[in-house]
């Protein structure tokens, strides 16, 4: 198996972009494969890793279709509501403490 060619950090070459330069460009990588390895030196640990794609190979970004839109709200909603008080949160529930703050705070104590 040939190896990926590997660039340093913002020295890779014209026309090869990461998925999120893909998709700032309105593109997504459209089942090709990785062509480079771009690496960005750490101290103390292996360098980060992101791979390119070829820009000329990239096809253009599906449109949302009205029933993936809702199926992402519903997935949303789902997501910001909490399992003990059923309301909906207005965030995100962590999944840490698996409920909104207000629920996984104990009570104050009375004197």
């Amino acid at each position: 198996m040939a190896a990926l060619p590997e660039y340093r950090w913002r020295l890779a070459p014209d026309g090869l972009a990461t998925r999120r330069q893909l998709r700032a460009m309105g593109l997504r990588p459209g089942g090709q494969d990785v062509a480079a390895e771009l690496q960005r030196p750490r101290r103390r640990r292996g360098p980060l890793v992101a791979y390119l794609y070829r820009i000329d190979q990239a096809k253009p970004v599906r449109p949302m279709t009205p029933g993936r839109r809702a199926a992402l709200a519903k997935a949303m909603t789902a997501r910001r509501t909490c399992p003990n008080c059923r309301r909906d949160a207005g965030y995100c529930i962590p999944r840490s403490l698996g409920m909104c703050v207000a629920c996984s705070d104990p009570p104050a104590p009375t004197a």
